[in-house]
């Protein structure tokens, strides 16, 4: 692992990254938000809507990678970066998830993020 990155553990850094900025690409969502000091984190979340448990840890060692390449270079410095997975993530091409980590990461430090994103009615 590279030195000074961390992974984020508890549920509460990951609830707290949902307040943070959201770029949404067509592979995954990038969550950043500041973390007081604590040097940069990542975390990783696929949900049980992507697949099965062959198909999710796939899915995060794919993201687990890209991070590893890319935090250390383009990451924002004392923040989470969260990625969650998204439906067409696992398909997409590795070379094209980079790129657009890569542009989701740039996005985040401009302070470019989406606009939030909207409640509808809850669905059970």
């Amino acid at each position: 692992m590279t030195a000074g990155i961390q992974i984020i553990r508890k549920r509460a850094d990951f609830v707290a990254a949902n307040r943070g900025l959201r770029v949404a690409r067509p592979g995954f969502v990038l969550l950043a938000l500041a973390n007081n000091g604590q040097g940069k984190r990542y975390g990783i979340t696929v949900t049980k809507k992507i697949g099965n448990a062959v198909v999710r840890n796939r899915m995060k060692r794919r993201f687990r990678e890209l991070l590893r390449e890319a935090l250390p270079a383009d990451g924002l410095p004392d923040h989470d970066h969260v990625l969650i997975g998204r439906e067409g993530g696992i398909e997409r091409d590795f070379s094209k998830l980079r790129e657009e980590l890569a542009v989701a990461l740039s996005r985040a430090t401009a302070g470019k993020g989406d606009p939030p994103r909207r409640r509808g009615p809850s669905r059970k």
